[in-house]
């Protein structure tokens, strides 16, 4: 059965790096890199950040794009690596807004992310891999002034949820330091059932 890891954090938390770090420690040169941002990017900063990021892995590594429907790229990449990074969250579900465009209304396009996840952890949990995501947490800043901003706020904080409980581990980075969601999750667990007691 795979196993599901999250890494949160917030821009520029150093999530991307830890992940890098964790996926060459658990596939060394066995790993793919699926991203959900294609290359051809549409403007300069954003080819530059994906540049960046590109020389940051293993040369070793191999390199799917997909925007969207992941859980139907995933058992098709051949040969099956140990490990995927999925890198990441925030533009998948920024591309399912997008994509769904004005006329859509807000419930289908909740209906249409709600199905790809499903769908995702389904195929992560039928595959022997490790599939590491990087998300954003974006719930933690002021209330968007756009109602396209509080949508995406409100998907992606849906998503992180979701995946998190699916999760295996969560890492939460914070100005580069990795907290361990889950052990402290357990950790409140044990106050709890001993203040009970």
């Amino acid at each position: 059965m795979g196993q599901l890891v999250m890494i949160l954090g917030g821009v520029r938390s150093g999530k991307s790096s830890f992940a890098e770090a964790l996926a060459e420690q658990l596939g060394e040169d066995d790993v793919v890199f699926l991203a959900t941002s294609d290359a051809s990017a549409s403007d300069d900063e954003m080819s530059d950040r994906i540049a960046r990021h590109q020389a940051s892995r293993l040369a070793t590594w191999r390199t799917v794009e997909s925007r969207r429907e992941l859980a139907k790229v995933i058992p098709n990449i051949s040969p099956a690596p140990r490990v995927i990074l999925l890198d990441c969250l925030t533009i998948w579900v920024s591309n399912i807004l997008l994509d769904a465009g004005n006329d859509t209304p807000f419930e289908e396009i909740e209906r249409q992310m709600r199905n790809e996840i499903r769908d995702f952890i389904a195929a992560i949990e039928k595959s022997n891999l490790t599939c590491l995501v990087v998300a954003g947490e974006v719930g933690m800043g002021v209330v968007p002034e756009s109602l396209l901003g509080r949508q995406f706020r409100d998907l992606h904080g849906w998503a992180n949820q979701t995946l998190v409980a699916a999760a295996s581990q969560t890492y939460w980075r914070v100005a580069g330091s990795t907290v361990n969601l889950k052990s402290i999750s357990q950790s409140l667990e044990e106050c709890v059932k001993e203040c009970q007691s």
